[in-house]
């Protein structure tokens, strides 16, 4: 008897990416389920429940952005996006929908298959931490104007709830446990990423761009979430 590998849901539309996709991820021992538009993909979601969502930014009837945004209400499963080289706005804004990661077309089936290997293992990390947690735990953290509540995934602006994906709360969380210290670029990316991160480090860069715009009374220039450069970022309590 043969053991089943993980179940990838690849939406996609172009039949050349589907089917050399197909072989390829077979070869490396997923199982792989394809819908070929964003309406299918909603649809069949439920039934494939897939263990990765590897999703196309351009899908005919219903768009990879609005797919995204509709499994997030259901699912944490981990998602990465697949935009055109020059889409940096379908980047921005897949990140800021959920998605966990993305690539970029063309890419390399070698490097593709680390990225879906290592947020697999990230989400996997994330829920055993979560199962191992002590109920009852206080989980709350301060600093200046801004709360982060761990246990329940809240955050309080100024006394303002502000929603946030995934990404962004673990590294706001990050940067305000460790305010007013400096936290190099390699050990955010490691720490929210994984250290076995492949991808572009300018996803870091989008991800605090998108926290400034809900953290800061004037994102352009920020006194909370300060750059050092050459270094990092410092989360600051109060303006500097």
């Amino acid at each position: 008897m043969t053991t089943r590998g993980p179940t990838v849901f690849v939406v996609e539309d172009e039949d050349s990416f589907v089917d050399a996709l197909t072989v390829g991820l077979e070869r490396e021992g997923f199982r792989v389920e394809v819908a070929m538009d964003g309406i299918e993909a909603c649809e069949r979601f439920d039934e494939v429940r897939p263990d990765i969502v590897l999703l196309d930014v351009m899908l005919p009837r219903r768009s990879g952005i609005d797919v995204c945004r509709e499994i997030r209400k259901r699912s944490q499963v981990p998602i990465i996006m697949v935009t055109a080289r020059s889409a940096e706005l379908d980047t921005v804004v897949g990140l800021e929908v959920g998605a966990d990661d993305y690539v970029s077309k063309p890419y390399r089936l070698r490097e593709l298959v680390a990225r879906m290997r290592a947020v697999m293992r990230r989400t996997a990390d994330r829920q055993v931490a979560s199962a191992e947690g002590t109920e009852g735990s206080v989980g709350r953290l301060a600093a200046g104007d801004v709360v982060v509540d761990l246990d329940r995934h809240e955050v309080e602006v100024r006394g303002t709830p502000v929603r946030l994906p995934l990404k962004e709360f673990e590294l706001l969380a990050l940067l305000v446990a460790n305010a007013g210290r400096v936290l190099p670029r390699e050990t955010l990316i490691d720490r929210i990423w994984g250290s076995d991160y492949v991808g572009d480090t300018k996803t870091l860069d989008v991800h605090v761009k998108r926290l400034r715009a809900k953290v800061e009374v004037d994102p352009s220039n920020p006194e909370h979430i300060v750059t050092i450069r050459g270094l990092g970022y410092k989360f600051v309590a109060t303006g500097a």
